[in-house]
């Protein structure tokens, strides 16, 4: 008697179980690693080099980025949440960002450090008006960090 093989028909598919698993597990690797310091920057400003600037030893807790620009001479702007605003519109996001700060306990506007990174062709007047503008007596800011380009001395 002969016997007859059986044949499926159908085509063996792989288990992709193990390659979703790496897919994420990859992901999460990678999410872990991104640096974020670089997306606090605006590539529109172009921040001055200066060898005195040192890098922060560590984080900075609760920071609050204003990129100052040199786009007019006459009318000051400044970027703020991805955002392009006169000082005016500033004043108005800031105080709405003292709002959000004040509802959170575990933050306040006095531990809140304010990073300017100003424009290398931005006028000193510009960022002083900046400064002036957050410590109005409704924002209070009082901590404030300046960006620069560090060069190592040779």
């Amino acid at each position: 008697m002969k016997h007859k093989r059986r044949h499926d028909s159908k085509p063996l598919e792989p288990d992709m179980t193990p390659m979703i698993d790496m897919t994420f597990m990859l992901i999460a690797f990678f999410m872990v690693l991104i640096n974020f310091s670089e997306a606090d920057q605006n590539q529109a400003v172009r921040v001055p080099s200066s060898e005195l600037a040192k890098p922060p030893e560590g984080p900075i807790e609760s920071p609050l980025f204003l990129h100052v620009t040199s786009y007019d001479s006459d009318q000051q702007y400044v970027y703020f949440a991805g955002n392009l605003c006169s000082l005016t519109e500033l004043e108005n996001a800031l105080y709405k960002e003292k709002l959000i700060i004040d509802d959170d306990p575990e933050r306040s506007v006095g531990t809140t450090n304010v990073i300017i990174r100003g424009d290398r062709y931005a006028k000193t007047e510009a960022v002083q008006k900046v400064i002036a503008l957050c410590q109005k007596p409704q924002l209070a800011f009082e901590r404030f960090m300046f960006r620069a380009k560090w060069e190592k001395e040779q």
